[in-house]
């Protein structure tokens, strides 16, 4: 009888099985072994991303005439969930090529394309989005941040929190108000290149790099403007006041970044806490004998079962273009939800022994707890999909 751990995603080719040996290959042997400095200084290597684009993981969605691998989000989620099953959490992958690559995807011109998106596909620019402010938070209607028309430039000013790949990003996709007097209808998306190598424009601070719960090696950063010119050129959409919308509709496939690491962390969590299981004796016995941990076990592999099957039905609705904003709430706070509930339940097998970072167990435990948070908050996933019934 084949484990019940073993599943296979109906979506899956094996296209993707081999993007998924090239992915894991990468992290194992180039990205892991680089955990304890990424951790030291709060940010992987910036060449971790250039090796990266050189064997083609980065923007695996974009077109080939942009440097990119010519797929579909499908192949996104192959690099994603690989990333997770390696314990990684360092490389900003899911907001460099997840996110801010759909932006210039679905928004930008073809000389917007052309000039950035081929340099985020090989790694020389390292992308970031930057919404979240320090009193707003969810809330992204309140934003303070100011861009003032002058001449052919914007002046921008105000301030972003919780902004990752803000250390290392050399580009931002960065959300304005062009109008203070309006809320959503004045909101507006500008595409700023904000120098890296320590070489920041004028008007431009990167401020701390944020000491977190979990990720300690993905850099996670506050920033700062102060009459940053942006040539008015770099406004994401056909005029100002479209950003809100543009966000509303780029956010379901942010959910999807975020699920997909749910249900891969699910995993891996159940494989390493059997396998821990079947090998710990006490009173006489392996763990894995014992019927409370059995049980226990088998509801961890039921929901990380359940999570995964709607996952893949959302990716399939995903890439048809038929996936709709209440689908991928649902998704989003479900799986984050059972996430947290299953890796809990995992490091309870291991005792002591989990709550010590030795065992990755315990960095799983700890990296879960923000899924929870980012991408708008649960709490906004269920009001989402409340409106829609």
């Amino acid at each position: 009888m084949p484990s019940p751990l073993a599943y296979r995603s109906p979506w899956r080719t094996q296209e993707h099985d081999d993007l998924a040996d090239l992915a894991r290959t990468f992290f194992i042997k180039e990205v892991v072994p680089t955990h304890e400095q990424a951790e030291a200084q709060g940010h992987p290597d910036r060449q971790l991303y250039r090796r990266a684009g050189e064997l083609g993981l980065l923007g695996l969605a974009v077109p080939e005439e942009y440097g990119g691998g010519g797929g579909t989000f499908a192949h996104e989620a192959v690099l994603y969930e690989q990333q997770t099953h390696c314990l990684d959490g360092s490389l900003g992958l899911g907001v460099h090529t997840g996110i801010v690559m759909g932006y210039l995807q679905d928004y930008g011109t073809p000389e917007q394309k052309q000039r950035w998106l081929p340099r985020l596909c090989s790694g020389d620019l390292v992308g970031s989005i930057a919404m979240t402010e320090p009193g707003g938070g969810s809330d992204l209607q309140a934003m303070r941040t100011r861009a003032v028309r002058d001449g052919d430039d914007y002046l921008v000013s105000g301030s972003k929190t919780f902004i990752t790949n803000g250390f290392l990003a050399g580009l931002l996709v960065l959300a304005v108000k062009t109008d203070p007097t309006q809320a959503a209808s004045g909101i507006s998306l500008l595409v700023c290149e904000v120098g890296e190598n320590g070489e920041e424009v004028p008007g431009f601070r990167r401020g701390r790099v944020l000491s977190k719960l979990g990720l300690h090696g993905n850099d996670t950063a506050e920033l700062f403007f102060d009459e940053m010119r942006v040539p008015a050129a770099n406004l994401l959409g056909p005029g100002e006041g479209a950003g809100f919308k543009q966000m509303m509709h780029q956010l379901p496939q942010e959910r999807l970044v975020v699920s997909v690491a749910a249900v891969a962390a699910m995993e891996i969590a159940l494989e390493l806490t059997v396998s821990y299981a079947k090998e710990r004796v006490a009173f006489g016995k392996t763990l894995m004998e014992q019927q409370n941990t059995r049980f226990v076990l088998a509801e961890c592999a039921a929901t990380a079962r359940a999570a995964r099957t709607l996952l893949d039905d959302a990716v399939t609705r995903h890439v048809a273009g038929t996936l709709d904003v209440a689908t991928a709430a649902m998704v989003k706070f479900w799986t984050t939800d059972a996430q947290c509930r299953v890796i809990d339940a995992c490091l309870q097998v291991f005792g002591g022994y989990g709550y010590t970072t030795e065992f990755p167990i315990a960095r799983l435990y700890a990296d879960a707890r923000v899924q929870r948070i980012y991408a708008g908050t649960n709490e906004i996933m269920k009001e989402l999909v409340a409106r829609a019934l």
